[in-house]
């Protein structure tokens, strides 16, 4: 392969290079998703920990029974004359449907099935590029390991909840874009990640990155088929159940103000820590050293280091987009490391790979029986929680911590209607959510409790234990009582106005 066809065709989607992972690479694929499902499985716990969980299972619940799409939230007595843009609504049906027929293991299961989809297709998008095997490994094995991100907890994006149809799409629709051989099923696909969560609006800065890099190269036929991609996709858009006001949801979750209270949207440095961050911190250093080391280096498809950069500048403006930089880099990655290993063939490692693939696949059964009896929501408002919410503040007006509002949810279904939740603008109003905000300090500010509480006529405040300022300000201050106490939460009533 000339120079030339090194800048063209960035190594992949020609015959040579796309015939080798079907020859010598089943020894890669084996070891990477048996390995990275056993590590995601064991972390099955944690994948269910995110909080908006509960939300989606009770969203998809009420789909399945109206046989709808609801455009206003049944849950909140907040919300007004508020649409409901649901962005997520067929995840919330699948994992409505799954956690019916399988529990959480089924909805860890799936989780773990999307995650193995995602390393395989990386590893076949590394070994397409010309990567040998052992440095696909490494840098699929690295960047699978590090996108989850658990050290950043609820902030995972290996995780059930929509999010995980971002990452499984944005890694298909960056994969097909490298092949140039099957852009025609973009379109199709955007009509289903559209309807599984809002993060689709990725496809775009993908599409135009390669449709740039093929403008710049003057590849007038890869320009044309990426341009009537995009122009596909954004048709797709449309095929939804909020039709052309999709846009309306997407507009109410970027750059709306209550992103900067919300931590997945801040800064990386904002959710840094430490030890936990450093082999990210490790990796990306690795990264920048390697392709400023072979900045001239045409081996390399360009969309993907063009890609690689700009998502590793946004990772630290916002840190949710940290997790694409990992997935991006792995094939760059790759390439950059297969010049610093030996160059001869080392067919011992990869029948070692192998060898240890099968003993992964064999340690998946064992893993999932070890796991199964600690999948469950977490306790942060526990069913006994929940049943005395029912019995004591069902006809009352509660202010609850944004952080349990999905739980709250899930476990009352409405019975006991709430003040706020992960969903934010795409249900409540932004009156609504600009007094919340105000609220989440550590310190309290007397005269802002007071108006909250006096404006949406409180009866009771359910907020995290731990908060000691709020309990000495609403029981030593103000006369309330601290009517109940659960493992993570305390219920706060106002003087007459409990067991309503």
């Amino acid at each position: 392969m000339d120079a030339r066809e090194d800048w063209s065709r960035s190594g992949i989607g020609g015959t040579e290079a796309a015939s080798a992972p079907r020859l010598h690479g089943v020894e890669v694929y084996v070891f990477l998703i048996a390995f990275l499902s056993v590590f995601y499985l064991s972390n099955g716990p944690l994948l269910l920990g995110h909080y908006d969980l509960g939300w989606h299972l009770a969203a998809g619940d009420l789909i399945r029974q109206r046989g709808e799409v609801p455009l206003q939230d049944p849950w909140a007595f907040t919300v007004g004359d508020k649409r409901w843009y649901n962005l997520s609504w067929l995840w919330d049906v699948m994992a409505s449907a799954l956690y019916q027929q399988a529990g959480f293991a089924g909805i860890v299961l799936m989780v773990v099935a999307c995650g193995a989809v995602i390393a395989g297709y990386l590893t076949f998008c590394g070994l397409s590029s010309g990567a040998s095997a052992p440095a696909v490994c490494i840098a699929v094995f690295a960047a699978c390991l590090l996108y989850p991100c658990y050290e950043a907890s609820p902030n995972m994006y290996l995780a059930a909840s929509p999010n995980i149809a971002t990452m499984l799409f944005a890694v298909v629709f960056y994969g097909e874009c490298l092949r140039r051989r099957r852009w025609l099923l973009l379109p199709p696909m955007m009509i289903v990640w559209v309807n599984l969560h809002g993060g689709f609006m990725l496809a775009f800065p993908i599409l135009g990155v390669f449709c740039g890099i093929a403008l710049l190269r003057r590849d007038w036929t890869d320009f044309r088929n990426y341009c009537l991609a995009g122009v596909g996709c954004f048709i797709a858009i449309f095929v939804n159940p909020l039709g052309w006001h999709v846009y309306d949801g997407v507009t109410a979750t970027l750059g709306h103000f209550v992103q900067a209270d919300i931590s997945e949207w801040r800064s990386y440095l904002h959710n840094m820590e430490l030890p936990g961050s450093i082999p990210g911190i490790a990796y990306a250093l690795i990264f920048v050293a390697l392709e400023l080391r072979d900045r001239n280096a045409t081996h390399v498809p360009l969309e993907a280091r063009v890609l690689a950069w700009l998502f590793l500048v946004l990772g630290l403006y916002q840190f949710r987009y940290t997790a694409f930089f990992f997935i991006f880099s792995s094939v760059p990655m790759a390439l950059h490391i297969d010049r610093l290993l030996p160059k001869r063939r080392s067919f011992e490692v990869q029948r070692a790979m192998l060898a240890a693939g099968v003993v992964g696949i064999l340690l998946l059964p064992f893993t999932f029986m070890q796991v199964r009896p600690a999948l469950a929501l977490p306790d942060m408002l526990s069913e006994e929680d929940a049943r005395y919410l029912e019995t004591h503040t069902s006809r009352g007006h509660l202010l609850n911590h944004w952080n349990l509002g999905g739980l709250l949810i899930f476990r009352t279904q409405g019975s006991v209607p709430l003040f706020v939740d992960g969903r934010a603008a795409t249900a409540y109003p932004d009156e609504l959510l600009r007094d919340y905000l105000k609220l989440i300090r550590r310190d309290i500010n007397a005269t802002t409790w007071d108006m909250v509480i006096g404006k949406y006529k409180i009866d009771a405040v359910l907020w995290i234990r731990a908060h000691d300022q709020l309990r000495h300000f609403l029981v030593g201050e103000r006369g309330w009582k601290e009517e109940y106490t659960g493992g993570y939460v305390s219920l706060y009533t106002r003087q007459g106005a409990a067991s309503r």
